[in-house]
């Protein structure tokens, strides 16, 4: 478990890399949705997601430990957080991207100066070799999210919320192995317990859904959601147990929704998000968050979208 504790100090750790991420609005949403609708600009952090937050903390501190040399497994967004904060720090990276990666995704580590090497199509056979690497060169293996300084600095962001709107009544989360959520449902409960926390996860990618259903950590298949990012298998041994406890409400949104509140804010917001950030907007456009007349706080949790990709994502 993290506390709240853990938190405030990963946001000083953080915070000469990292930066405060503004909240949106839009009338049209908020009338939509019945709601007053903030959003937590999250596409706009560093690296384009809320990763490069919990990358900064990890990476930090295995340094102060010693390491000299760190790896990741990630094709995306955790890839590129954990290339830009070694660069920054001045230490090497290899990141193990699948063998199927764009060329944007490989690009967008290396513009970071992190390595690439390609191992695979399956975080199944990534994670082994990154490990392998790490361990082969004295190394730290740095995970994508199970793991309390990750969960701490994703937290952050819940402190950054609690101070831009201070009143708020509702937080609404995407959920993929449970980092972000379980950070910010740790600030967000232990500073203000009568805030809802409500996580969003994909119909086809409801690993968290039914562990939670289920009272255990429960696995599915591979699944194919345009949510690239919130395709996990299942939820974290540390992540769940915080989810469990914290968590009011899990929620899921069908493909054809994601793909309608993406739209919505590319086309009415001027936004570029990623379909992982959009699940959070599908949410509450299509009423599945039970609240009405609220402050309803959405994560838009990041925005690296290969353009060349977008047609499909949108279709």
């Amino acid at each position: 478990m993290i506390t709240l504790f853990d938190i405030q100090k990963a946001r000083e750790t953080i915070s000469d890399i990292t930066k405060v991420t503004p909240i949106l609005t839009s009338d049209q949403l908020s009338k939509a949705c019945g709601n007053e609708i903030f959003l937590k600009a999250e596409h706009l952090q560093k690296t384009g997601s809320f990763k490069i937050r919990g990358a900064t903390n990890k990476v930090k501190q295995v340094v102060k430990e010693g390491a000299k040399f760190i790896t990741a497994a990630s094709s995306g967004n955790h890839g590129q957080a954990v290339a830009y904060v070694a660069d920054q720090l001045g230490i090497p990276a290899t990141i193990v991207v699948p063998e199927n990666a764009s060329r944007c995704k490989i690009a967008a580590i290396e513009a970071y100066n992190g390595n690439i090497e390609q191992c695979g199509t399956t975080s199944a056979e990534r994670i082994p070799r990154a490990k392998q690497l790490a361990s082969e060169k004295g190394g730290v293996f740095i995970p994508p999210y199970d793991d309390p300084f990750i969960m701490a600095g994703q937290g952050t962001i819940g402190l950054e919320i609690l101070e831009q709107v201070a009143d708020v009544d509702v937080i609404v989360v995407p959920v993929g192995g449970g980092g972000l959520m379980s950070g910010i449902a740790t600030a967000a409960k232990e500073s203000n317990p009568t805030i809802q926390v409500i996580g969003v996860e994909p119909e086809t990618a409801n690993d968290t859904f039914l562990s939670l259903r289920n009272n255990k950590i429960t696995s599915i298949a591979k699944t194919t959601t345009v949510a690239d990012g919130l395709r996990t298998s299942q939820p974290g041994d540390l992540t769940f147990p915080v989810v469990q406890k914290y968590v009011d409400d899990l929620v899921l949104v069908q493909e054809n929704e994601i793909r309608a509140a993406m739209s919505f804010v590319f086309e009415r917001m001027k936004q570029v998000i990623e379909p992982s950030s959009a699940v959070t907007v599908a949410a509450a456009m299509n009423e599945k968050l039970g609240v009405t007349g609220k402050k309803v706080m959405l994560i838009l949790s990041g925005g690296n979208v290969d353009m060349n990709e977008l047609p499909n994502l949108l279709q």
